[in-house]
């Protein structure tokens, strides 16, 4: 006996639509020769979306943080081929990303880089102890990043859990020691007290201070304030600014997205 609802059973078909995407065209050609060469390493078979629709389909996915249903029914692909499609393009940009060393490349005695931190908010459940920032009272990966004078980003660390203190993922992820090393001075802020070595950070209790601890806030903090850029740049890739994936695959995102600042696109 057929249902006399069969209809309103059916699932909702999708309709493609136009759209655009606020990046650069030579972005995207820029990550389709990446893709191409990777494809010719590996002598990937012929595939229905070529080089330039999957690299545009990656930056969709960066850039404005949709699930993939959506996209996957505008390239004309289903959404498991699209996904498939996105992760292996994270793992090319992934490849390409700098290193912390490389990315000192050129500084050393005598120059300053600003080093703060900032969330990435993910879904989690509250049995997620480790993902869970007292600070900021939410689940979220915590994320430090490099900066240069100008706020230009010069390296991000890979994600490590939302209740790790600065001091100490700045420590882990080597960028205490490799400032040392070359003598470059670290502009940080106060969550960043005790860390040591070159790392500076702004007068505790200035109030209680004379002027000139006043006075000398005052000039870090402008000295500081660039490294907002930063941060600026970064969260315009709005798939950084709410994680809906895997806690093991933001790092993958982070070091994809800091592929894309290097490539000269700064959002």
């Amino acid at each position: 006996m057929f249902s006399t609802h069969h209809a309103s059973s059916e699932e909702p078909r999708l309709v493609p639509y136009r759209a655009t995407a606020d990046v650069p065209h030579e972005l995207v050609e820029h990550l389709s020769w990446l893709i191409y060469a990777r494809r010719c390493e590996r002598r990937s078979r012929w595939r229905k979306p070529g080089c330039f629709q999957q690299a545009l389909l990656a930056l969709v996915h960066l850039r404005k943080n949709e699930t993939l249903t959506a996209p996957a029914s505008g390239f004309g692909i289903s959404t498991a081929t699209a996904w498939r499609y996105v992760v292996e393009t994270l793992d090319v940009l992934t490849a390409w990303a700098p290193r912390l060393y490389e990315a000192l490349t050129g500084l050393g005695e005598g120059d300053f880089v600003i080093v703060d931190g900032t969330l990435i908010p993910t879904d989690r459940i509250p049995a997620d102890e480790p993902y869970y920032s007292m600070k900021h009272r939410k689940h979220a990966m915590s994320l430090q990043v490099i900066a240069r004078p100008d706020g230009t980003p010069l390296w991000l660390s890979r994600a490590a859990p939302g209740r790790t203190h600065d001091p100490t993922a700045a420590r882990a992820h080597g960028i205490v020691q490799a400032c040392l090393t070359r003598q470059i001075l670290i502009l940080a802020d106060r969550a960043y007290q005790g860390a040591g070595a070159t790392v500076r950070t702004p007068y505790y209790h200035h109030r209680e201070q004379p002027e000139r601890y006043k006075q000398f806030n005052r000039d870090y903090a402008r000295l500081r304030a660039p490294g907002e850029r930063a941060f600026a740049q970064l969260k315009s890739w709005r798939i950084l600014r709410r994680a809906r994936c895997s806690t093991c695959r933001i790092s993958t995102i982070v070091q994809a997205v800091h592929r894309l600042l290097t490539c000269g696109y700064s959002g």
